[in-house]
């Protein structure tokens, strides 16, 4: 039987892999309302928005307008590709915090509230799939959430925003 690490991780890049498939397959052709056609006009010249700007995406989305190669046909839909694989990406790191402190919550009895104690110990074929089923149903439920999905699929800054919170949590 596979180690809860390498299930854990097998997992959590399948749910990265759903998520990635269903934004990229339902992205923006084009620039849809709101400021979303400022920010990808200003991600491929390398112009300043209003306030307060996004210097991370914009660099970015200046990367990934390159992909173009020059048909700027081409520059909104990668610009909200990057949106939407920055949505995925939040996706798979919201998975590994709901099974990290959900294995902690599964495994406290055990190590007799001792955390450090909790990490050594491997959860049984039971855990594992409570403690997993907990991170896929959390975490694809944030992904299909009406107000993350609408981010997901335009050049906005909120899905680079949730990534960069993800990663630091």
């Amino acid at each position: 039987m596979r180690s809860f690490k390498s299930l854990n991780n097998l997992v959590g890049w399948l749910v990265f892999a759903i998520a990635a498939a269903t934004y990229l397959l339902t992205l923006e052709p084009t620039a849809s309302f709101w400021d979303c056609g400022e920010f990808i006009a200003c991600s491929y010249k390398m112009l300043v928005p209003h306030p307060p700007g996004a210097p991370t995406f914009l660099l970015l989305g200046r990367l990934f307008s390159l992909f173009s190669f020059g048909d700027t046909t081409k520059v909104a839909v990668l610009i909200n590709a990057l949106s939407g694989l920055s949505s995925a990406f939040t996706v798979l790191f919201l998975f590994w915090i709901i099974t990290r402190m959900a294995r902690k919550l599964v495994l406290r009895g055990e190590a007799n509230y001792n955390s450090l104690a909790a990490e050594a110990i491997e959860p049984n074929g039971y855990q594992t799939f409570l403690i997993l089923s907990a991170g896929v149903v959390g975490a694809l439920a944030f992904a299909f959430s009406d107000s993350f999905w609408f981010n997901a699929v335009e050049g906005e800054v909120y899905a680079m925003s949730a990534l960069c919170t993800a990663a630091v949590v």
